[in-house]
Formats: structure tokens, sequence, C-alpha cells
């Protein structure tokens, strides 16, 4: 039988400005996600959706949930393969397109990984084992939409 995890977050609306949703522009998207004993993240809708710009909106959060779990699947399998990562940045991007209807779709997510290994001879394989990170990814197996990777890998001379 398959393992089985569940994650209970909690999301609540904090844009009631004293007249609900009375109207489109009444309320602010404001909100918050908490799970326990973990830090609140501020979140809205896009700024183009009358959001708040200093919060993170859903969007960037999916975004973000692919960049991560590709990284962390990665680290795990450059770990158990003998290489060593000594620093990694992820700019990662991805492409929603609205529809005539007022929803939308992601149409694809690059994933711009910048490796550093602490050994040239490491390089190689710390580039193969991006395609194995991407297979393994639980966000990447949800999404309906392709995930492209653009990785960079260069090696230090002396790990710091």
């Amino acid at each position: 039988m398959a393992k089985q995890h569940t994650y209970s977050v909690t999301t609540k609306w904090t844009g009631n400005t004293g007249q609900g949703t009375s109207a489109y522009k009444t309320y602010e998207r404001s909100h918050v996600i908490s799970a326990a004993n973990k830090p609140d993240i501020p979140g809205s809708s896009d700024p183009s959706f009358r959001g708040d710009k200093t919060r993170y909106n859903p969007e960037e959060l999916l975004v973000a949930s692919l960049s991560t779990c590709h990284m962390l699947w990665y680290l795990h399998l450059c770990a158990e393969a003998g290489v060593i990562v000594v620093d990694y940045v992820d700019q990662p991007t991805g492409i929603m397109v609205e529809t005539p209807d007022g929803g939308g779709h992601f149409s694809e997510v690059t994933l711009s990984p910048e490796v550093v290994v602490a050994d040239q001879s490491m390089i190689d394989k710390a580039n193969e084992l991006h395609y194995q990170a991407h297979a393994l990814c639980f966000i990447a197996n949800s999404c309906n939409f392709p995930i492209h990777h653009d990785p960079t890998c260069h090696a230090i001379d002396v790990i710091a």
C-alpha cells in the first residue's frame, strides 16, 4: 500500500474593510496562510487583480512550490550520488494566461537553478541529476503544464 500524506493549512481572509464583498472594489484581497507552529504567510491576489504587491500571491506560491520541491529532491539526489553542492539559487518564472471568461491557467514554468559544486569532476553528474529530481518532484507531477529546466553549474576550488 502506498504511503499517504495529509497537509493542512488555514487560509483566513483579512480583507473585509467594513462592507464585506458588497461590491468588487469594496474589499481587499488580503489573507493569511498559517499552519501550526510556523510563521504566517501574508497573501493577496496579483496586483493586476486588485491585490497588494507587498504580499505573496497564489501564482508566486505555485512557482515557489515547484522551485523548492525540485531543489529539495535535487539536493537529496546529489547527497546520495556524492555530488557536493555548496550553493543553490533558483530564479524561476511562470507564465499564466488569462482566458476570456476571466479565469486562466499556467502555460509553463521554467526553473533556472544556479548550482555551485565542490569540484569540477562533479559538474556532469550535477547537471544530470536535474532530470531525476524533476521526475520525482511531487509538485511537478501534479501539474498539467510543462516545467522546463535551464540549470547552470560550476565548481569552486575549495569548500568554504
